[in-house]
């Protein structure tokens, strides 16, 4: 076998077994392989590809210095590199929030039979990470970000049966709800986008959720994180009724809450688990309560 580091070298010879991928072999190099050697380097990528007289040789991909496959043929070879743009790009379009491209490149993702979970984790998480973080550091603004979420969700609903086909489950179940006697949703909305986007399932109960309805569907879905948000200092003491009605009836899963008027210092009262300033925080203190 052959093995190159930081060089990509294909041979314009006859390939064995090229019947493998026919409809793209000649394509692959006569045109595409400038292009993805320069989109490659730029990602930090390197490709060993050899083909001498003829005969099929192994093949590599070296990802910063260690190989991570040997596949059979240089048809694998295109088909994993193109892999890398494709996810790369679609988390290029979950950041700028374009619906239509997001939807599109799902679908030709799948299509390729790139795996259900390696779309989920690097084109959709992602491209909402880059969002989150820059959301946190001021340089994205909430427009911004629930277009992002937008391109995610309809992404989601496209991705959604393949996931579940391969068995990818959720790394965590939460609950989220807007409390009694509030109706203001945009932020709650908002943290249940970026959730879904960050490997959650959700279930949104809405607003104006009434303790008993937060114990109902703890209890049914079996959850292991609840949300709960409030806009009003005047609704604040839901939060708390809440939390109180949660331990009597013995629902173990922890509670974060948020909301304009909430403070670290109420969750610390109430007896919370966490406060989340923001979406893009809800969704760290999310993950690291259920680690």
């Amino acid at each position: 076998s052959i093995s190159l580091r930081y060089s990509f070298i294909v041979a314009s010879k006859a390939i064995k077994n090229s019947y493998l991928c026919p409809a793209f072999m000649g394509r692959f190099i006569q045109s595409r392989v400038h292009s993805l050697y320069r989109l490659n380097i730029r990602a930090g990528l390197a490709a060993t590809a050899a083909v001498i007289a003829g005969k099929e040789v192994d093949l590599w991909l070296v990802l910063d210095g260690k190989i991570v496959f040997n596949p059979s043929s240089i048809c694998e070879i295109y088909l994993r590199l193109v892999t890398v743009t494709d996810l790369k790009s679609l988390a290029d379009a979950i950041i700028k929030g374009n619906l239509d491209a997001a939807k599109t490149l799902t679908s030709s993702a799948l299509d390729e039979a790139i795996a259900a979970k390696d779309i989920l984790d690097n084109g959709l998480i992602a491209g909402m990470n880059v969002i989150g973080e820059r959301f946190k550091k001021g340089e994205v603004f909430v427009p911004e970000v629930l277009f992002a979420a937008r391109a995610m969700k309809a992404a989601m609903e496209i991705l959604e049966p393949a996931l579940a086909k391969a068995g990818v489950v959720p790394i965590g179940k939460f609950l989220i709800g807007t409390v009694q006697g509030d109706i203001h949703d945009i932020g709650k909305n908002l943290v249940a986008m970026m959730l879904k986007g960050a490997g959650f399932e959700v279930i949104d109960l809405g607003v104006d959720v009434s303790p008993e309805k937060f114990i109902e569907h703890a209890k049914s879905a079996n959850v292991s994180l609840i949300g709960m948000s409030a806009l009003l200092t005047t609704t604040m003491p839901g939060m708390e009724k809440t939390l109180k009605a949660l331990k009597e009836a013995g629902i173990s899963a922890k509670v974060m809450i948020g909301g304009a008027p909430v403070t670290q210092s109420y969750a610390d009262k109430i007896g919370a688990d966490g406060y989340a300033p923001d979406a893009a925080s809800a969704v760290d203190l999310a993950k690291d309560l259920v680690a």
